[in-house]
């Protein structure tokens, strides 16, 4: 066959450890790994390392010609034999991330029971696919088949003794490592219905020609020279597990000294890629995160890194954001009932900002004064405070528009525990860039809360008070909205088109589109006319608390800019009924405005 048809594929069928003999004496391409489906599945875990180990070192390159199975059509399907559970995905884990070639049998993904026969033309039983067991392929096994070509060769293959701490090799755990070009990949698998704990640090014998003639000699090595990496103490080592998508961080010296320490709960596994090395600065930056850490595991190693740094950022900011606070503040408001203000918590308040801005002028380098930035903070306090009483402080006012306005107001912004939180959370954030600059600061105080993973304070904060997810989502858009658009009401310019403006630089913040949820239908672009109507109303909010807290207006200066502003709101209303929640359209009828 060899002679006469050189490309056919000899595929072998093989049984009773005969596998290296067809394909080591009679010249078979590929060779059926039975050895794999029965000692796996018996958990005869010491025989199937052997039987690798003792591949290895007769020629590596054997390993690579087995066709690796769960099931067969003269075996009990896949699921009869290994579950499927993590024993199953394990297993299959190790199948498509062993050298050679991985053999689904029939039926095995959509878990299928029945025996199908070489003599079959269809199924008898009427199955249905559990979909839970092909969407936990498509998470787990199909990514690793797609890179095949990290796994299928031997020529950077390496098996680990998986060291227990007490000094014996834990036979129950399968430990290897591969490599191409640049990528790097470790699997550990515990196949056995126990917990076990241990080091990656020694590879089994394996055979290395050494380049005279055809003589080989038996080679051991370790981990950090299975991996490629660096041997200095300099250089730190960042991976992800693809099971659990956390990443990890090691010191290199720590992998080629002492190897990698694991540990796997009953038929658990994990399967390390996307290896990259990194040098440390002169400030151990990543000795100190390597440290932290301890060996756990976190969604971004980068942004843990981020996280240590700004601990001292983080840790005052939280002293001010949280629910404690909000619930605190919303007893303090201003009711018909209660008349005084409660200036504790407003010190209280003003006292852990000023210490905030503090932390963010060293973080910054900057050298303005933080006082009157704590001030503003504190006056704009007292005036969320007093909302509930606004009508009340403007009693005698007889003018129907500044009433309507009023009645708008209240009646959108009814929800007390909801509106506290985002005015509170954006007062807070609002003035950050004034201490680097006091014009055209808004920018930078919404940056500053995606580079310094404030979100990730001020989102849990919500949890806390019981908003759901979409609540919480909805609040810290807001105040992220709420933020770069604090001044929307002072924009520059003629009168004539000011409207036009405001709404022009609004549709093309892209955080505004998503919050409008503005998609695209038979090419037409829509807004959502909730969302909609709900950002007019905090803009209009935001704009009433600028002028209530503005101490140099007069009683009748203060509601004039209210009634001013709420033509907006009353515009806004009218479009939005006009354009039928067209963007474009709408857009347009703003700019025809006279």
């Amino acid at each position: 066959m060899a002679q006469e048809l050189p490309d056919t594929l000899l595929l072998a069928e093989a049984f009773w450890l005969m596998e290296g003999y067809f394909v080591r004496t009679l010249g078979m391409h590929r060779v059926y790994n039975s050895a794999f489906m029965n000692m796996l599945k018996n958990e005869d875990n010491a025989k199937y390392r052997s039987v690798i180990k003792n591949t290895m070192e007769f020629n590596p390159e054997v390993l690579k010609r087995y066709v690796n199975f769960m099931n067969n059509p003269d075996e009990q399907t896949a699921v009869e034999q290994f579950g499927k559970d993590d024993k199953y995905f394990g297993v299959c884990t190790m199948m498509v991330t062993m050298p050679g070639l991985p053999m689904f049998g029939h039926g095995q993904i959509e878990g299928f029971t029945e025996k199908y026969g070489m003599e079959y033309r269809r199924a008898y039983w009427d199955e249905q696919p559990d979909w839970n067991l092909v969407h936990r392929h498509e998470r787990e096994i199909f990514p690793l088949m797609k890179k095949r070509y990290l796994f299928a060769e031997v020529q950077n293959f390496l098996l680990y003794d998986f060291f227990a701490p007490e000094g014996y090799v834990n036979e129950n755990v399968f430990a290897y490592s591969n490599r191409y070009s640049d990528e790097r990949a470790l699997v550990v698998y515990n196949n056995k219905f126990e917990h076990a704990r241990g080091w990656v640090k020694t590879s089994a014998a394996f055979a290395e020609k050494t380049g005279n003639s055809d003589e080989q000699r038996l080679v051991q090595k370790n981990l950090g020279e299975g991996l490629a990496i660096r041997n200095n103490e300099n250089y730190f080592c960042i991976f992800r597990d693809h099971i659990n998508h956390l990443e990890f961080i090691r010191s290199n010296r720590q992998l080629w000294d002492q190897g990698l320490y694991v540990e796997l709960g009953a038929f658990k596994y994990h399967v390390f890629l996307n290896f990259r090395e990194v040098q440390d600065n002169e400030w151990h930056h990543y000795a100190q995160l390597n440290a932290y850490l301890d060996g756990r595991g976190v969604p971004s190693i980068d942004e843990t890194m981020k996280e240590l740094f700004l601990r001292p950022i983080h840790q005052k900011f939280t002293s001010l954001m949280n629910s404690d606070t909000i619930q605190r503040l919303i007893a303090s408001k201003i009711t018909v009932k209660k008349t005084k203000l409660d200036t504790i918590i407003l010190d209280e308040i003003e006292a852990k900002y000023l210490e905030f801005l503090n932390e963010v002028k060293n973080f910054t380098s900057s050298d303005r004064d933080a006082i009157p930035i704590a001030s503003d903070v504190r006056k704009e306090m007292e005036a969320i405070l007093q909302l509930d009483n606004l009508d009340k402080r403007f009693a005698s006012s007889r003018s129907k528009n500044f009433k309507n306005a009023i009645a708008f107001f209240k009646k959108s912004m009814s929800d007390d525990l909801f509106n506290c939180s985002i005015l509170y959370g954006w007062v807070l954030i609002r003035h950050l860039g004034q201490i680097l600059a006091e014009e055209d600061y808004e920018a930078q105080s919404r940056s500053w809360i995606d580079e310094w993973l404030l979100g990730k304070i001020i989102t849990p904060v919500f949890h806390d008070l019981n908003f759901d997810e979409r609540q919480s989502w909805q609040a810290l858009a807001l105040i992220k909205i709420l933020t770069s658009h604090q001044n929307w009401f002072k924009i520059e310019g003629d009168k004539k088109g000011l409207a036009y403006r405001i709404f022009k630089k609004l549709f093309e913040d892209q955080e505004v589109q998503q919050f409008l949820q503005i998609n695209r239908y038979q090419d037409v672009l829509w807004f959502n006319k909730e969302a909609f109507e709900m950002l007019v109303a905090w803009l209009f909010e935001i704009a009433v608390i600028d002028c209530t807290t503005n101490k140099r207006l007069a009683p009748e200066e203060t509601e004039v800019l209210i009634i001013e502003r709420y033509k907006f709101v009353k515009t806004s209303k009218k479009l939005e009924a006009e354009a039928s929640y067209q963007v474009e359209r709408f857009i347009e009828n703003v700019k025809n405005l006279e």
